[in-house]
């Protein structure tokens, strides 16, 4: 049980997690932005680096993923480069491989500078989502990996929602093959159409 101080000691060193997550999203994003870093995580830039060296363009593309999640660029892009650069098979395994990685460096990133942050929401539907999560974390994962894939605000929630590392990583193992398969198959299907590949 709490003594009368823990209280406001816990919401002042809440507040410093937060600030400490928002400014490293800014200053990431901030330098991303005036390194030119940002022109690479364009679609064609990274298809064209994947083309063009596969062995070193896998840690490449792997490293602009993990970049890219940490300032909220969506991992569409890299699955369409992916597939358009080595077809729908190993596209769609490269991506699942990058992705798994961006997401668990993005969760050690998060979890060091912002603990579990989220749940000083003390609202009843915040109480519910963590009893939930609590209960079954796994399985909850999974789940919201087959609607959000590796977005990176899911990243980052679940980074600060106070979620072991374990049960994060099994439950990305488990829960991006299947997204990522419909979506390539869907981005395969509209390459071909529109004559996107050769």
């Amino acid at each position: 049980m709490k003594t009368p101080d823990t209280a406001p000691r816990r919401r002042s060193r809440d507040r410093w997690r937060w600030l400490a997550v928002l400014l490293f999203v800014a200053v990431l994003w901030g330098v991303v932005q005036a390194s030119g870093l940002r022109g690479q995580l364009g679609l064609e830039a990274v298809r064209e680096g994947f083309a063009a060296h596969r062995l070193e363009g896998f840690a490449v593309f792997t490293g602009l993923f993990i970049l890219a999640n940490l300032v909220h660029v969506p991992g569409g892009f890299f699955l369409a480069a992916a597939v358009l650069a080595l077809g729908p098979l190993w596209g769609a395994l490269t991506t699942y491989v990058a992705a798994c990685i961006s997401c668990t460096v993005t969760f050690i990133v998060v979890r060091a500078l912002g603990a579990d942050a989220l749940r000083d929401f003390n609202h009843p539907i915040a109480r519910r989502l963590f009893a939930r999560l609590d209960a079954q974390p796994v399985r909850s994962i999974v789940m919201l990996r087959l609607v959000f894939h590796s977005v990176p605000a899911l990243n980052y929630a679940l980074a600060l929602s106070g979620v072991k590392l374990r049960h994060y990583v099994v439950a990305t193992l488990l829960g991006l093959p299947l997204p990522i398969a419909v979506v390539t198959l869907l981005f395969d299907t509209l390459a071909a159409w529109f004559g996107w590949v050769g």
